[in-house]
């Protein structure tokens, strides 16, 4: 019997904490999306912080009305993004919002759909997908819908 309830509490222990650390990775994929997409490159904010929150590889998949996939890397979009930000420092008049619906870890790898709201009105339903390198999440792809 105290074998059990031995086994029992440990159980519960592990997972308390492999819970906890699906939170904390969460938290932490909500950030990296908030800081690096979000604020970086919709909202003209720190594009440093969009440089380290998006792996160099990244691709922006988008399809074309002929069905065919483009790709966008991230060097370019952030490019996009600092002449915007030369030419209207202040950002855009009317911010980005995000929405987190889902987020799905992995260990390190994950998968978040958020949605893209200007000025109440949702503009776009994106899937990005991260991997965890070391300690830090970034933004290895992203495919997107728009409204």
């Amino acid at each position: 019997m105290k074998r059990v309830v031995a086994v029992l509490i440990l159980l519960t222990v592990c997972v308390g904490f492999s819970m906890a650390g699906d939170d904390g990775d969460k938290a932490a994929i909500k950030k990296v999306i908030s800081e690096a997409y979000v604020d970086g490159l919709q909202n003209g904010g720190d594009l440093e912080k969009t440089k380290a929150g998006f792996d160099p590889t990244f691709n922006l998949l988008i399809q074309g009305q002929d069905g065919n996939l483009k790709r966008y890397a991230i060097k370019d979009w952030i490019a996009k993004a600092a002449e915007r930000k030369n030419q209207h420092p202040e950002g855009p008049k009317v911010k980005t919002t995000v929405k987190f619906t889902n987020i799905d870890v992995t260990g390190t790898a994950a998968v978040a759909r958020i949605e893209l709201y200007k000025a109440d009105k949702l503009i776009f339903t994106d899937y990005l997908s991260l991997y965890k390198f070391g300690e830090d999440w970034r933004i290895v792809s992203k495919i997107y819908f728009r409204h």
